[in-house]
């Protein structure tokens, strides 16, 4: 079992930043594919980052790519997602989430994948 919570959503103008954390409790986080979704108003879920038990590997959303950078700490069981160059598109509540199949180089861009998520955190970008 993993627990998520994220944290480090706000308000900010295009063209800024922002570093979202997702702190995690439970015994298999560290060999745990952790993925990062978004949904924004009206539209279905999208895959934003996913990055290996080890971080040896990423994936990225086309719509991301070069701007958002995913990371993870599991000594602090702490994943993160650095947002660069933020959009008025990128205004959605991001989630991340825990791949149940441990120890494994998948790199799910499916949410039906991922079985342990967060609640979410609201990020606005503003034009």
């Amino acid at each position: 079992q993993v627990q998520l919570v994220e944290s480090g959503g706000g308000l900010v103008q295009a063209g800024g930043s922002l570093r979202l954390s997702c702190a995690a409790s439970g015994r298999t986080f560290s060999s745990s594919t952790m993925g990062w979704f978004r949904r924004a108003p009206g539209k279905e879920r999208e895959f934003v980052a996913a990055i290996t038990w080890s971080g040896g590997s990423t994936a990225y959303g086309d719509s991301v790519k070069g701007r958002f950078t995913i990371s993870r700490d599991n000594a602090k069981k702490t994943g993160y997602l650095q947002m660069n160059s933020l959009r008025p598109e990128d205004t959605a509540i991001y989630y991340c989430a825990a791949d149940p199949a441990g120890w494994t180089t998948r790199l799910s861009r499916e949410g039906s994948s991922y079985a342990y998520w967060g609640q979410g955190t609201q990020v606005t970008v503003s034009s």
